[in-house]
């Protein structure tokens, strides 16, 4: 009894040790970063490293969400406005509500995933795993149009909001398993890279999936003898001229309808088929690994306490603002593009091609921004990548024609994979960072990703409502030929002035990021040297554990 509890206390005795080390070396660690980094060398652990095959399971378990994601952006509104046949005010609603509450709902999945215990599988796996089929069932529903009229808008905002919940049950799992697949930065950001030009070519196939099969649903073509020019419009009354677009419909709108509630059922049915087989293809081939020289202490910090010091790192807050407002941008673009090509720049039959222009481009970049961030840095990238589609932007709006939208389409490709690289691979420097200002608060990684996602995708439904709302006041009417003159207006704002000023915003920001090139390496080099103090500190404490034993 006396040499265990001898042994008990020098167990004690050593974590205490332990653990002041740790902190002293800390300290010492941001008083000499330089000598830190001329010490350590560029090496990966063998057993950190990822193998090709882990790596493509990985980003092919990101790819559903990206075609499930560009099906919605692209092609959700105006699947509300013509095809549903809910007024624009509704489908705002609709847009608004069920971005916001799925923003609501990364916080706190990411509350009950901080709090979920290690199974065979990892932590994070089952609740990709058990949320999938659930996913699959909402997503199918949210295309289904009811028989019933009167209440479409309440089927619509339920099953968007219930999509919107389960989808983030995947999500933000996924996107924190960044951080369980290797200790080594080197290894993550390559993960991220497979990952992003995954869902960038997910992003492509969805919206190749969609657009092909739907685009015969929106080039109408009784519009090329029965429109009415811009002019002819613009004179008259407003009641006149809703009389002169309501005469313009053509007669067999009823077939039309019906073709169109056909074919966004098959595309829905093809992508939920895909989101089931990536699904399955991420859980055979990717092994969830928690962080081996992990520093830690036996009692977890509550979760209100762990949200508190998140909410106090500023590289978070800086790289979470500048990416809110570029991601606004993107959605304002991502979501009225197709009602741009079709009412503010004559391009109807054309913008099927000109989306998978510009995702296509995006796919290809993906290597050479990955390429990019590690020659001149995260930063710097992310500077030249995002402002590049500035005067693509502008371009498009003031000369909207064919062979201008095809030169902008690829341009824009450029920074769209800048703008979904970039952040992804700049969040883990930034739960690094945090881990060496706390090296004894861990679990918290869900808190930084799901509040990420929570901030953007509120942001993008703020966005999404007011465009639409926008759409409503220009006067927009469902499944006509030519719009009035002030909805092609309102369609260029959107696509033009807003996105600029929002990126310009979110670029301002991005300047105060403070995580350089040599911050990031300095630490990654003073988490390494922790871990390999924490590991040395249990191997002390279990070796004076195993003597108490023996010698009782």
């Amino acid at each position: 009894m006396a040499l265990a509890f001898a042994g008990k206390s020098r167990s004690v005795t050593a974590m205490a040790k332990g653990e002041r080390a740790m902190e002293s070396s800390t300290a010492g660690i941001f008083k000499n970063p330089d000598s830190l980094l001329s010490k350590v060398q560029h090496q990966v652990s063998p057993d950190q490293r990822l193998s090709v095959f882990s790596k493509l399971c990985f980003a092919i378990g990101g790819a559903p969400i990206q075609i499930a994601g560009s099906a919605t952006g692209f092609f959700l509104q105006i699947y509300l406005l013509d095809v549903a046949q809910i007024s624009p005010f509704q489908a705002s609603v609709v847009l608004f509500v069920g971005k916001v509450w799925g923003a609501v709902s990364d916080p706190v999945i990411g509350f009950f995933i901080s709090k979920s215990r290690w199974t065979k599988i990892g932590r994070l796996m089952p609740w990709m795993v058990a949320s999938t089929p659930f996913v699959v069932i909402s997503y199918f529903c949210l295309w289904y149009v009811p028989p019933f009229i009167s209440g479409r808008v309440v089927w619509y905002l339920g099953f968007y909001c219930v999509y919107q919940t389960l989808i983030t049950c995947f999500h933000v799992p996924y996107s924190a398993l960044t951080m369980f697949l290797s200790t080594e930065q080197k290894e993550r950001d390559s993960a991220t890279a497979y990952r992003m030009t995954m869902e960038v070519l997910g992003t492509l196939l969805g919206a190749a999936i969609q657009g092909q099969i739907v685009a015969n649903a929106h080039t109408l073509k009784h519009c090329r003898n029965q429109s009415l020019g811009a002019t002819q419009l613009g004179n008259g009354t407003a009641a006149e001229q809703v009389t002169q677009i309501v005469r313009s419909l053509s007669p067999s709108l009823d077939i039309l309808s019906y073709v169109q509630k056909e074919l966004y059922m098959i595309a829905a049915g093809v992508i939920a088929a895909l989101f089931l087989l990536c699904t399955v293809v991420m859980l055979l081939g990717v092994k969830e690994k928690e962080d081996p020289y992990a520093l830690g202490t036996e009692k977890p910090i509550p979760f209100h306490k762990g949200f508190y010091l998140v909410m106090r790192h500023g590289p978070y807050l800086t790289l979470t603002g500048g990416f809110l407002f570029i991601t606004v941008a993107i959605q304002l673009v991502q979501s009225n593009f197709i009602l741009f090509c079709m009412y503010a720049a004559d391009l109807r039959d054309h913008f099927q091609n000109i989306v998978l222009t510009i995702l296509l481009s995006a796919a290809i970049s993906i290597p050479f921004w990955q390429w990019f961030l590690q020659r001149f840095g995260k930063k710097t990238a992310a500077y030249c990548g995002i402002s590049s589609i500035i005067p693509f932007i502008i371009l498009l709006v003031l000369t909207p024609h064919l062979t201008v939208a095809y030169v902008v389409a690829v341009s824009s490709g450029l920074s769209v994979a800048a703008s979904l690289l970039l952040p992804w691979s700049m969040l883990p420097d930034v739960v690094d960072d945090f881990r060496l200002m706390n090296p004894f608060s861990k679990g918290h990684e869900a808190i930084f990703y799901s509040f990420y996602v929570f901030f953007t995708k509120f942001a993008a439904g703020i966005s999404l409502g007011v465009s639409t709302l926008c759409l409503e006041f220009a006067g927009y009417l469902p499944r006509v030929c030519q719009q009035h003159p002030l909805v092609a207006y309102t369609l260029k704002l959107l696509i033009g002035m807003a996105p600029v000023a929002f990126i310009i915003m979110g670029l301002v920001l991005l300047l105060l990021y403070p995580i350089n090139e040599k911050v990031r390496l300095r630490n990654k080099f003073a988490l390494a040297e922790l871990r390999k103090q924490s590991l040395s500190s249990r191997i002390q404490t279990e070796d004076l554990n195993h003597l108490g034993s023996h010698h009782l």
